[in-house]
């Protein structure tokens, strides 16, 4: 498999991130709360290169592993900053592995404009899922956590998860972006399986907690 971290190509990386093994527990938030629905403040250039920021980085890959997810923005564990963390395969054989703050999205030119519909889920609507039309390629570019410039690409489902965390930090969700039917059969279907969702995610949570504990 091809890896690319931080949008550059590796040649081998281990399947748990690093970040996961240095990251404390943080609760994923749901919707309905308010902070998923308000615009995230930028990374403001002091908090760059500190230690604060990049516990808050690893944290989230902690987050995003347990809840076994693509991508996670930080308005998810109730942080209100313009930064997202992701591990995300893309479809055609390869691995992204990264997070950026403050990221922009490219406005695509028209051979970048072609939607693709597909299947979107979200860690803050438990249990869900939805057919939703992104553009089948993108490109962000913001900074990483020491404030040096990035720019990362994707396409397929990479690209699907590029803009959803986008939208996340804009207060959006993927459900505004469904009609009033299909997203009452999104919230329906977090209804009846959030239960379920929490219990996994307790399982792999306690058992990242033995595995701390005897060194495994």
């Amino acid at each position: 498999m091809n890896v690319w971290v931080q949008g550059r190509p590796v040649g081998t990386y281990p399947t748990g991130p690093p970040e996961v093994g240095r990251g404390s527990m943080r609760r994923i938030t749901e919707v309905g709360e308010e902070i998923l629905r308000t615009p995230c403040r930028e990374v403001a250039a002091a908090e760059f290169g500190t230690p604060e920021l990049a516990a808050l980085i690893d944290d989230m890959f902690l987050a995003m592993h347990i809840a076994e997810g693509a991508g996670l923005a930080a308005n998810q564990v109730g942080v209100d900053l313009r930064l997202f963390v992701f591990d995300c395969l893309d479809g055609l054989g390869g691995r992204h592995v990264g997070h950026i703050a403050n990221p922009v999205l490219d406005v695509p030119g028209p051979a970048g404009r072609r939607l693709v519909e597909d299947v979107e889920g979200c860690l803050s609507v438990p249990g869900a899922s939805a057919v939703v039309p992104r553009t089948a390629h993108a490109v962000v570019r913001g900074f990483d956590k020491d404030g040096a410039p990035l720019v990362i690409a994707g396409d397929d489902y990479f690209a699907r998860c590029l803009q959803h965390e986008t939208d996340h930090l804009a207060g959006t969700v993927y459900l505004d972006r469904l009609s009033k039917r299909n997203r009452k059969d999104a919230l329906r279907q977090m209804e009846d399986r959030r239960e379920g969702v929490f219990e996994r995610r307790e399982m792999r949570a306690a058992k990242l907690r033995q595995r701390t504990v005897t060194g495994d």
